[in-house]
């Protein structure tokens, strides 16, 4: 079963809600699935505290990818 949904109205950013429309047309979703991704993902953000997993493991990647350049750039 679908879950309740409740009608809202916004504005957005001329240019971030065309590139979510783009998106959503690249993926062959609708634009009200990306919106509702991404609602839940903030949600889940300022719940945790922390970063997404993906994003932990891009940075984590990137540290053992790059070590001794961040290295040097600190100096």
């Amino acid at each position: 079963m679908g879950s309740v949904r409740e009608k809202f109205s916004s504005q957005a950013d001329v240019k971030l809600l065309a590139e979510m429309r783009k998106i959503a047309r690249s993926e062959g979703r609708q634009l009200q699935a990306l919106l509702d991704e991404a609602l839940r993902d903030y949600v889940e953000k300022k719940h945790s505290g922390k970063a997404r997993p993906n994003v932990r493991k891009a940075f984590a990647e990137s540290l053992r990818d790059f070590d001794a350049l961040y290295k040097e750039l600190a100096k």
